[in-house]
Order: structure tokens, then sequence, then C-alpha cells
């Protein structure tokens, strides 16, 4: 039978099979994967896979195939931050919940998920929350945001899960497609999330009833099916996305927006920083790329040279 893996806590999977029934799946023997992917967990969250059922009366299943990736997103693994983990597989799109205030998502941390989802070609929207908190400056200050991200082509939303608004708009994004949600801690993603899957109350960091495990609080990604067509991912306890296996020279080619700039540049291998003849630089000091997104790109740059030097 083919299904797709809905959860995972790394030895047991959670998956839902063609005809709509869900299994507790095993994984048999080791499998040959991907060779250009180095991963902690060999299946993720979205990947669709054979399975074999073990135990009709316990829903028990080996997992026996793993079908080819459209897509993957990963983030450097939580115990060693040369290896990678596999966040979701198989995704149309990623969704950022940010807030301006209470907390404030950083603008550093807005641009490496939009830099990280670019590199692996998946369309990323940005949904800010807590519209019911922002006062007149802090309206202004997302206006601000809004903007420059609306520019580059990223589609962004304003709502309050907390009182209902916008989530009508948010269900046209995620209507019949695979979306991962990420989110700080405390931006209201689980509120939102409880929204868009009335009943659910999603809590987090609970203990795994199905696999009779408790989570760890790092990542553990679950699907969930929405009421109007399509699936969100979510993945709670995601602090930050890392910036791995991208050369500085290609960290550019994922800030959407430097894009038709770079070939204008004096030098092929132009990291945009301290070169003579760069394109990038010179539309920065024109007000053709905002200066903000051209200091996450520095700020970026600086720690893939911490990490491969």
């Amino acid at each position: 039978m083919q299904g797709t893996v809905y959860r995972s806590t790394g030895s047991w999977y959670q998956v839902k099979t063609v005809d709509g029934g869900f299994y507790q799946a095993r994984m048999k023997g080791v499998f040959k994967m991907d060779e250009d992917i180095t991963s902690t967990n060999p299946i993720a969250v979205g990947d669709i896979v054979e399975v074999v059922e073990e135990e009709k009366e316990a829903a028990n299943a080996m997992i026996t195939e793993i079908a080819p990736r459209r897509n993957y997103i990963v983030r450097s693994s939580p115990h060693k931050r040369s290896h990678k983990h596999i966040v979701a597989a198989n995704l149309d799109q990623a969704v950022l919940v940010c807030t301006i205030k209470e907390p404030r998502t950083s603008r550093g941390f807005i641009d490496r998920f939009l830099v990280t989802a670019a590199a692996y070609h998946i369309p990323a929207v940005l949904v800010f929350n807590k519209k019911d908190l922002l006062k007149e400056k802090d309206r202004e200050k997302f206006l601000e945001m809004a903007d420059v991200y609306t520019d580059i082509g990223y589609p962004v939303l304003l709502i309050s899960a907390a009182k209902g608004e916008g989530i009508t708009e948010v269900q046209e994004v995620l209507k019949d497609k695979v979306t991962l949600m990420s989110g700080h801690s405390g931006v209201g993603k689980s509120s939102l999330i409880n929204q868009l899957l009335p009943g659910m109350q999603l809590r987090t960091k609970e203990v795994s009833g199905w696999s009779g495990k408790g989570l760890h609080t790092t990542t553990f990604a679950e699907m969930f099916d929405l009421p109007g067509g399509g699936q969100i991912i979510d993945t709670p306890g995601l602090r930050e996305f890392g910036i791995i296996d991208i050369p500085k020279t290609e960290l550019s080619h994922y800030f959407l927006e430097m894009q038709s700039y770079i070939t204008q540049c004096q030098f092929n291998n132009c990291l945009h920083i301290n070169e003579p003849g760069c394109a990038v630089k010179a539309a920065v000091e024109g007000g053709e790329i905002d200066t903000d997104r051209y200091i996450s790109y520095a700020t970026i740059l600086e720690t893939i040279e911490e990490e491969r030097y």
C-alpha cells in the first residue's frame, strides 16, 4: 500500500494510506537514500512510502520503500551541526508566521527562512500575526516591511489568530497545497493552527500517544489535513533554520531581488561586499535593493564563513 508519512519520532512513523487509514510503521532495514543527502533522519514527514501491513488489529506496518522526493527542506541537526535533519519533504510552499511585536520577529530570522526556502525551490509566504496588538507606529513598521517583501515577490498577510481576523485569507493560501508552517515560539502559530483545524486545540510538547514514546522538545514535524483540502506540516520547536550547504558565492542567488544584478558585476565570483564594479552594491546605494535586506545578506555571509573556515 502507498501512503504519506504524517508524523515521525525517529524510529516510529505515522503513515496515512491512500484509503485514509493510519498505521504505526517502522522502517525495514537500511534504505539507499539520495547520495547527496547525509541526514540524521532517513524518512521525513511528507515522504511518500510503500507499507506492508504487519498486525491488522494493532494497525502496525513496515515501510519497505520511499518514493523519490519532489523536494525537501533541511536544517542543521540539533545534535551535530555538520549533519542535516530533513524537516519535511514534497512541499508546495512554506509559510513563516511572524510578529511585529510581542515578540518581534527579527528581519534576520525572516531572511534566513526565505533564503532556505529559495535554496530548496520552495515558494514562501509571510503571515504576520497579532494584528490586534499593533499601534499606529507598529502598523507603519508592518507596512514598510510588507512593501519590501511584496516588491521582491513574497505574498504578505496580516492577521489576528486570537480574534479570528484574516483566517479566510490564510485558508485561501493553503487550499489544496502541502504547506510547511514555521515560526518562533510565541508568535501564535499554534493559535493559528487551532483556527485552521477547528476542535483540535493543538498542544505543544505533548507525549506521543500513538507511539507510546515521549517527544523531545526538538522538532518533530507533524502533518494535518485541512478541512477545505490540502495539508499543513507543523514544525514545533524550530528556532532557527541553519544556512547549510550554501557556498558564499551562491548566497546572493537566493536573495531574489539580487538575481537580476548578479550578472552585471565586474567579477563572476563577486561577494558584493568590497569588490569594485559590484552591481548589487550600486543597486543598494541607488535604493533599488532594500538596505536591511542587504545587511541580512552580509550578516548571513559572515556566518557561512565562520562555519566553513
